[in-house]
């Protein structure tokens, strides 16, 4: 039986993409947000999923919708 998964290198990637457009640090963001720059490197390497609540702190951060970022990431998962 196939269980399907999210893919944590696509949440990563996208999440460093919103924030390289905005052309702000990891220490920036993270601080912001309120999680540890380490943490949120190891987001964006996709070692680590985030939370809901770790993934709403880093949209606030970004000032963008967490909606726009899960948008981003159904549109990678279905190419």
């Amino acid at each position: 039986m196939f269980i399907p998964m999210l893919d944590s290198k696509i949440v990563g990637s996208v999440i460093a993409d919103f924030r390289i457009k905005k052309n702000i640090s990891q220490e920036v963001i993270s601080g912001l947000a309120g999680i540890g720059r380490t943490h949120l490197s190891a987001i964006e390497r996709g070692e680590r999923k985030p939370t809901l609540e770790t993934l709403y702190r880093i949209s606030e951060a970004l000032d963008v919708k967490m909606s726009d970022i899960v948008l981003e990431i159904e549109k990678r998962i279905e190419e």
